[in-house]
């Protein structure tokens, strides 16, 4: 499975995948020291099972990271991610 191309809009807080007119996407909120929450994940009923939200959350914490940021991962989502791997949970908030 190729990877689709990963937009950040940092005006709306969100990491995005379009397909077909159809948005699959991560929200965030940085906030005014070195933490960001990822809040949520959203990918539509038609986009689901093709790892868009994997590919788009793994997109939000190389971001973090080059930003020298903590992910606090408040989605559930991500919560799950960032267990399974190692190299994502070592960015995460105790």
């Amino acid at each position: 499975m190729s990877a689709a191309t990963v937009r950040h809009d940092d005006d709306q807080g969100r990491f995005v995948i379009e397909i077909g007119g159809a948005e699959a996407y991560m929200r965030y909120r940085r906030g005014s020291d070195d933490r960001v929450d990822f809040l949520s994940t959203f990918v539509p009923p038609a986009l689901r099972g093709r790892g868009l939200a994997e590919q788009i959350v793994r997109a939000g914490f190389a971001w973090a990271k080059a930003e020298g940021l903590t992910v606090i991962p408040r989605c559930s989502y991500v919560q799950r991610l960032a267990r399974q791997d190692p190299a994502l949970e070592t960015l995460t908030a105790d």
